[in-house]
């Protein structure tokens, strides 16, 4: 398969059909703009200043992160393959009166075109949706300036994750739309750092989401065993 084709179109498939709940809270993408400051905090306490800052959204889907970080005054270019969550996001940015550059374009087709253009680039619980998630990685890495930061989260491959992730949030409280994760894509930490290292992204930061889902509150903490956020910085 060409690097260019890394697109699971049934995935794609998903979340256009959901795309009109981006934006609702209470919706099916409310774990998202629950885990969303906590995100956005860890990826300010690394970076420092994102003020002007370069930065591109990997998979940004309905925009969220990439909305959230451009009201901070940064420079943000948001990518993905489906069509419905970018007119969302484009609208919502319009109505929002924010600007985000969004683009349909594959993460490997962006690194041709624009190798080390940016001083960030996130990619949140986006590889566990790629046919290929380390030719992911290696776009991450070639787009990053050299001392840029490179940040992604996803699921490790646990029982805890199965269990927290697809029988609870799926299955019992319905959190999340049933189908939305599959364990197999689920990706371990050290597999994850060992492709980024590969690429020349040194892993400097690595942190878990945890989640209550008594309180429904989201919380950063150092087990890596379900949700987590690693920052890399390019060499």
């Amino acid at each position: 398969m060409s690097d260019i084709l890394n697109v699971d179109h049934q995935e794609i498939a998903k979340f256009d059909k959901i795309a009109s709940q981006w934006w609702d809270l209470t919706g099916d993408f409310k774990p998202l703009h629950q885990i969303n400051p906590l995100r956005r905090q860890f990826i300010t306490q690394h970076m420092q200043m994102v003020f002007d800052k370069k930065i591109i959204d990997v998979g940004c889907g309905g925009g969220i992160l990439a909305e959230s970080l451009a009201k901070l005054g940064a420079k943000v270019t948001g990518i993905d393959m489906g069509d419905e969550p970018l007119n969302v996001a484009k609208l919502h940015a319009l109505e929002s009166g924010i600007h985000v550059d969004y683009q349909k374009i594959t993460a490997e087709e962006k690194a041709l075109a624009c190798p080390e253009m940016f001083d960030a680039v996130t990619c949140m619980e986006m590889l566990e949706h790629v046919p290929d998630p380390e030719s992911i990685v290696k776009a991450c890495a070639q787009m990053v300036k050299p001392g840029g930061f490179v940040f992604f989260s996803t699921l490790n491959k646990t029982v805890k994750s199965y269990l927290l992730a697809i029988l609870a949030a799926e299955k019992l409280f319905k959190l999340v739309p049933d189908g939305t994760h599959n364990h197999d894509k689920f990706i371990r930490p050290s597999t994850l750092i060992s492709w980024a290292e590969s690429f020349d992204l040194k892993c400097i930061d690595a942190t878990g989401i945890h989640y209550n889902p008594l309180t429904e509150n989201h919380t950063l903490a150092k087990g890596l065993d379900v949700n987590y956020i690693l920052c890399c910085q390019k060499i």
